[in-house]
């Protein structure tokens, strides 16, 4: 099976991490697997340093040089699927494919929460153009089938898969000895793109409002930095806060930690920094954003709060860091259950099985 993935964002973080994942794991199953990608991307450099076979095209935006750049490569290398990520490249595939002759079957796959529009145009993209729909979590999938009148049949839910071998708990010390963290202090974490809805403005506010020796580590780049930097500033915790930007290897840095937290208020589907912290043991503080509620169960698997409340915030934050027993067995029951339902190899199989059923109704169609 030939199968090609489109990715026309310019920016890094579970969504691309996740499609790099996923192509080198179907590529491993004898599968011939590319990617298409601004040459700018940061996926594509990735892409090619884990030896995936990555082409450049100029898809980073609705424009007729992307419509006809994919389209020239659809001609000339015809695959079996197009696996498309974020919408100004699933409009120029769907485009491509709908111009051309024995094109291939399209799946759409909905890493984010946000809503889909209801115009024609829309409709036509998910209900026509497309012939699955992938979301990664099953509250996003209801919502499509819900808000967009999707068929259920056309639409499956198949969260990222962690690899519970590689994040496994660790020494807290060791960690630190490795990331520079200071020893004996207790430490709150978030490992996420810095965007809004990710919440980290509430997260710094709940540090202010935390005992003097609670430090915060935030791992991770992007859009936001400027203010985040700046509310750390305003609250004068610079001194409790360290800002380590991404992190080629975010396992040490979630070793370091006494608690995980992800208090996003939007866009979610099912985390990967939030499962990655589960399998590791971490007592995780979270919202029931998006996905996230499918894997953080208040009480159980995590501890719950409400979005955009940083009072909330504190209170989650504060439970966790009180109660030593309470962090043990929170961490214990996360990391059993993503390592028995979120695994890289059932996420393959998934996958596997919609590019297999879409190459075979467009060879039948």
């Amino acid at each position: 099976m030939r199968i090609l993935h489109t990715e026309a964002s310019l920016g890094w973080g579970g969504q691309e991490i996740r499609i790099l994942d996923e192509a080198e794991g179907i590529s491993g199953r004898g599968h011939s697997v590319a990617l298409a990608a601004p040459r700018e991307a940061p996926i594509f450099d990735a892409a090619l340093e884990r030896g995936l076979d990555a082409v450049p095209l100029p898809i980073a935006r609705k424009s007729p040089t992307g419509f006809l750049a994919l389209r020239r490569w659809l001609q000339a290398h015809p695959v079996d699927v197009i696996n498309t990520h974020s919408s100004t490249d699933s409009w120029l595939a769907a485009l491509a494919c709908a111009t051309l002759a024995g094109s291939p079957a399209m799946v759409r796959t909905r890493h984010i929460s946000a809503a889909v529009p209801t115009n024609l145009p829309t409709r036509w993209l998910y209900r026509t153009a497309t012939r699955h729909v992938v979301t990664t979590s099953e509250s996003l999938r209801l919502q499509l089938i819900r808000d967009n009148g999707l068929a259920p049949e056309r639409t499956t839910s198949i969260p990222t898969g962690i690899d519970a071998a590689r994040f496994i708990p660790g020494s807290r010390d060791a960690a630190r000895r490795l990331t520079g963290l200071p020893p004996g202090r207790p430490l709150v974490g978030i490992v996420a793109t810095l965007r809004s809805w990710k919440g980290h403005r509430y997260l710094i506010e709940a540090l202010s409002r935390l005992p003097e020796n609670v430090g915060l580590v935030i791992v991770g780049d992007g859009p936001q930095r400027r203010n985040i930097e700046s509310k750390i500033r305003e609250l004068g915790v610079g001194d409790r806060v360290w800002l380590a930007g991404n992190q080629g290897q975010v396992l040490p840095w979630l070793q370091s930690l006494d608690v995980f937290a992800l208090p996003s208020y939007a866009n979610e589907g099912v985390p990967q920094a939030l499962v990655q912290a589960m399998l590791c043991g971490l007592p995780c503080v979270t919202t029931a954003c998006g996905g996230i509620g499918e894997i953080a169960r208040d009480g159980t698997t995590a501890i719950l709060v409400r979005t955009e409340d940083a009072a909330d915030l504190t209170r989650g934050l504060e439970k966790a860091l009180g109660d030593a027993e309470l962090r043990k067995r929170l961490g214990t029951a996360a990391r059993v259950y993503c390592a028995a339902n979120l695994s890289v190899e059932t996420m393959l199989d998934r996958m596997e099985k919609v590019f297999l059923d879409a190459a075979s109704f467009r060879a039948l169609h």
